[in-house]
């Protein structure tokens, strides 16, 4: 076989060198091959179909905080193992080595930092830690955020992206929902603004919880945002969902949040939005976000 024909082969079978993966992305909702630094300067949204994929917790932070104006708080606690619970791992074991890929220590950062010149209380969470999922260091470091809200007549804003409350800790991560919506409830009695960013996924018991309890909802396009996954709803009551079915749009259209938000938009948006519920003239906007 000649040289040719030796790439011809690799090609037909989908094997593509690591340069090429790197100068391309291909969507995986339109199939389309986009170059990659397009798609990361579009924000990790694909240019063809607008399919917005999934940001990590820093890149979130950078896309939403004025520049060198955030503030990192309870970088380092940690979830200990109160159920000494296992599975096919000790769940102490799988912390250890979500830990060891430099994903924090837990699902959530959490900090202080301007909007657009607004001072808020942002919590952003980590999807590649344990799929986002809440113990109760995340609810710990929601309420914490919160108290420093009070404290700092501040707005809060959550950004969530979680599958739900984190198994492996029973009844203590159960407990963070009572947990953050009890200080939700302080944050409200003091007129100060909390808005809810929901994007893809947010399912479980975050959407039970904190996630819908804002003054103002928002979410980006396409988002997954419900509590039971549509196959588990399907085959409990016996019927074929509806189209889009759990969906922002869907939602924006029964009522169930405020508004869908673009990314590019969204933190201008947001701004907007702070201004209204502080009672401020509006800012300038632009959109020159990059990650």
């Amino acid at each position: 076989m000649s040289w040719f024909d030796k790439i011809v082969s690799k090609t037909s079978l989908g094997i593509k060198s690591s340069k090429t993966d790197e100068i391309w992305f291909q969507c995986g909702k339109c199939n389309e091959q986009i170059y990659t630094a397009e798609f990361v300067e579009n924000l990790k949204v694909c240019v063809k179909c607008n399919h917005h994929y999934r940001l990590n917790g820093r890149e979130r932070i950078h896309l939403l905080i004025d520049q060198d104006t955030f503030k990192e708080c309870d970088a380092e606690m940690a979830a200990s193992d109160p159920l000494k619970f296992k599975d096919k791992k000790k769940y102490k074991d799988r912390l250890k080595a979500t830990q060891k890929q430099g994903l924090g220590h837990d699902a959530m950062i959490s900090g202080s930092g301007k909007l657009q010149g607004h001072e808020v209380e942002l919590c952003v969470f980590e999807f590649n830690f344990m799929g986002g999922s809440m113990g109760s260091v995340v609810g710990e470091k929601i309420t914490r955020s919160i108290e420093r809200a009070i404290e700092k007549r501040s707005a809060v804003i959550i950004v969530s992206c979680s599958g739900g409350a984190r198994m492996q800790e029973g009844i203590f991560s159960l407990m963070q929902m009572a947990k953050t919506s009890c200080a939700l409830k302080n944050l409200s009695d003091c007129g100060l603004p909390y808005i809810s960013v929901l994007t893809d996924p947010t399912t479980g018991g975050v959407s039970a919880s904190f996630a819908m309890l804002g003054d103002i909802i928002v979410a980006e396009p396409g988002a997954l945002i419900g509590f039971a996954g549509p196959r588990v709803i399907e085959q409990t009551i016996q019927q074929k969902l509806p189209e889009g079915f759990q969906r922002s749009k869907f939602l924006l259209e029964h009522g169930l949040i405020d508004q869908v938000i673009p990314r590019a938009q969204l933190k201008y948006s947001l701004a907007n939005l702070l201004s209204l519920l502080k009672d401020l003239p509006m800012p300038a906007t632009e959109n020159t976000q990059t990650l």
